[in-house]
């Protein structure tokens, strides 16, 4: 085995590891105990919460097309994979008799409006014109009879006249006043009530008429099936001759323009993201998506008292399949310069008070309490406790006494590593 390899066996093992040079003699003295360590300087960088979830794709926007009439498909205008366009026109059902019944009810809705025009225009101002002139003739005939009986009463006065015939004209003044009382009653009748009744008569058929044709009309136009929304063609499950039902779906349009991955996270985490925060999806085989969040749940999801987050990314080349399970990572919250140390630095950690072990001016290591905040998988941010510069021991460090002296190594390269794996492996395998 080579020398680092013997190195790592030495760090894995620091805080037993011991190098003690004994005289032999009882007059020498024991030297010192030094334990080998790894360490790095605290340092001000910046770092960031993630909140990482596992989620699934959802189109952005989706309609599952269903008839509501129930006819043969007379032809189809797209096929699956297709590109549409909110309004395009993708298939027709049989409508040769909506179409029938639409023009029967065009028919009656044009008859009702002539019928309107005549009663509004002709009818109601010849009989009110009728009127006003049996009004007028009456009360001719009432001056008429008011001239001879004023006449005759005269004449009766002076001795001229016989009583019979001032009575006789007495009676003819009130028929003629009776005759105008009932001209002018029908002209009011007129005027007043049967204009208005005859107008809202003829209205009501008219308005009837006119809702039976826009009847028989959106029944037709419920023939020709439209898009609304764009998007693409993703099912298609009849062939024309086939009944179409209300009752399932006849075409299905998926707007993927842009996905929606839907996660849950925990309270905890849910209560540092925000709407606008910036995510990004990640599916096997594919480079990241970035994405931003646009929707926090407001309540609960009671079966697993977590969040429901929804984070929105662009798919211009449809890689992103709906129903595709992807790894969705959203950056909460952000600290500038902050300070920060490594992750396997950190021990006991408890809520946000963790314990590091640091090396001293002296080389001795000494534990030192320490408040955290942000946490990564690689760095931790180190709120209070620590100042920059100051070298924390990652590796090697658990189990040692304050005042332990230390050696701080190099951590081995990346390569040299790699080859310390295999000769293991190798050295392991001869035993065997």
């Amino acid at each position: 085995m080579n020398h680092t390899f013997w190195r790592k066996i030495r760090l894995s093992i620091a805080p037993a590891l011991i190098f003690i040079i004994a005289g032999c003699h009882g007059d020498e003295k024991k030297e010192e105990t030094v334990v080998a360590v790894q360490a790095v300087p605290a340092q001000k960088t910046d770092i960031s919460q993630v909140v990482n979830a596992e989620g699934v794709l959802f189109p952005l926007a989706q309609a599952m097309i269903t008839p509501k009439i129930n006819a043969p498909v007379k032809r189809f205008y797209v096929v699956r994979a297709q590109k549409v366009h909110q309004g395009q026109l993708l298939a027709v059902l049989e409508n040769r008799d909506l179409s029938a019944a639409a023009l029967d009810n065009q028919g009656s809705y044009e008859q009702a409006q002539a019928t309107y025009a005549t009663s509004v225009n002709a009818t109601l101002p010849e009989d009110i014109q009728k009127a006003e002139l049996d009004v007028q003739t009456a009360q001719q005939a009432l001056d008429a009879e008011q001239k001879l009986y004023n006449n005759r009463e005269m004449l009766y006065k002076q001795g001229a006249l016989p009583r019979k015939d001032l009575d006789q004209a007495t009676v003819s003044l009130a028929q003629a006043k009776s005759q105008y009382n009932i001209a002018m009653k029908h002209l009011d009748s007129l005027n007043a009530v049967t204009k208005k009744t005859a107008v809202q008569s003829a209205t009501g058929q008219l308005t009837s008429a006119k809702g039976k044709y826009m009847g028989a009309e959106a029944q037709l136009g419920y023939s020709e099936i439209r898009s609304p929304i764009d998007g693409v063609i993703t099912d298609r499950p009849l062939y024309p001759g086939e009944m179409a039902s209300t009752s399932a779906p006849l075409l299905t349009v998926m707007d993927v323009s842009s996905v929606i991955a839907k996660i849950h996270v925990p309270q905890g985490d849910a209560q540092l993201l925000r709407k606008g925060d910036k995510a990004a999806i990640e599916v096997s085989g594919l480079e990241k998506f970035p994405a931003t969040v646009m929707l926090v749940s407001p309540a609960l999801d009671p079966g697993s008292t977590t969040l429901e987050i929804w984070v929105q990314a662009r798919n211009p080349k449809q890689q992103l399949r709906p129903g595709t399970t992807a790894q969705v990572s959203i950056t909460a919250q952000t600290v500038h310069d902050a300070l920060v140390v490594p992750a396997p630095a950190i021990l006991e950690a408890k809520g946000d008070e963790a314990k590091v072990m640091v090396v001293d001016a002296k080389g001795a290591a000494q534990s030192r309490d320490i408040k955290i905040g942000i946490k990564t998988q690689q760095q931790v941010q180190v709120v209070s406790g620590l100042k920059p510069g100051e070298q924390v021991i990652t590796q090697g460090g658990y189990g040692l006494k304050d005042g332990t002296k230390v050696a701080i190594e190099k951590p081995a390269p990346a390569g040299e590593e790699d080859k310390d794996k295999e000769s293991a492996g190798k050295d392991k395998d001869d035993k065997d």
